[in-house]
């Protein structure tokens, strides 16, 4: 799937949602955290204030310079690359994320594949894609359990959404 952002649909999230999401995701000091497809920083900001060391990915590349000097002195690593060929960290680690939905089934394959360091994460998503993998699809690992947090209205992203979104939580399972 290269090339899966070269259209560049942007839909940055309000402030308010962004603080809503991160805080609901539990992200304390310490947390390595993962934002996919961070944008101009609206959840790095405040995945900052919870304490968190950031792994923002972004492959635009004037955002991706953005962020950069935005948080130079920050806990923040910028990645700039395209989704079908970034690779997740190999410790354990926390997604938040508003991830291009283009890439989404991807990218969630990806997070819950059985190899998966993810603890746990919130991602916003398209709201087909909530009910479809909190119905299931995220079962084949039989490490994850999704379940949908709520619904985002239109007017949670700069410029509004253009589809029905949704945050949903992935959880590890305990080991038996």
């Amino acid at each position: 799937m290269p090339g899966h952002g070269t259209r560049w649909g942007y839909h940055r999230l309000a402030d308010r949602y962004a603080r809503d999401i991160v805080r609901a995701a539990c992200v304390g000091p310490g947390d390595l955290v993962v934002d996919i497809g961070a944008g101009t920083g609206a959840l790095t900001s405040h995945l900052l204030a919870a304490g968190a060391r950031v792994i923002a990915v972004e492959l635009h590349p004037a955002r991706a310079d953005r962020l950069r000097q935005q948080f130079a002195h920050e806990r923040v690593h910028v990645v700039r690359r395209d989704l079908a060929l970034w690779r997740p960290p190999a410790r354990p680690y926390v997604v938040v994320a508003n991830p291009p939905f283009d890439a989404i089934t991807m990218l969630l394959r990806r997070l819950t594949a059985a190899h998966s360091s993810m603890s746990r994460g919130h991602l916003v998503v398209p709201s087909y894609v909530a009910g479809r993998w909190a119905r299931g699809a995220a079962q084949a690992s039989r490490q994850y359990q999704v379940r949908t947090l709520r619904r985002l209205p239109d007017t949670a992203f700069m410029p509004a959404a253009t589809q029905r979104t949704a945050v949903i939580a992935i959880e590890r399972l305990r080991s038996a």
